[in-house]
């Protein structure tokens, strides 16, 4: 069953929060991931393999690099779900 984009965004702010310390209410929907958050790309792409196990899908890498804000990540993640 696929989760709610609510469901993926907790899911994926715990992730954030787990790699980077960053408080897990500051991982919004329209932040970006390197401008707001300060995420480098080492950091990332572990959250991008992460994500994968967590919500089973694939993020292809030349598909990283559309996920500038975390609602894009939200979406994909979404989408490939169903």
């Amino acid at each position: 069953m696929a989760l709610s984009e609510q469901e993926v965004l907790a899911g994926l702010a715990e992730i954030v929060a787990e790699e980077t310390g960053i408080d897990t209410a500051d991982v919004q929907l329209d932040k970006s991931f390197t401008d707001d958050l300060d995420i480098d790309s080492l950091s990332m792409m572990t959250i991008v393999t992460l994500a994968e196990e967590k919500f089973d899908v694939r993020i292809p890498d030349e598909e990283v690099k559309n996920l500038v804000s975390v609602g894009d990540a939200v979406n994909y993640i979404t989408t490939a779900q169903a």
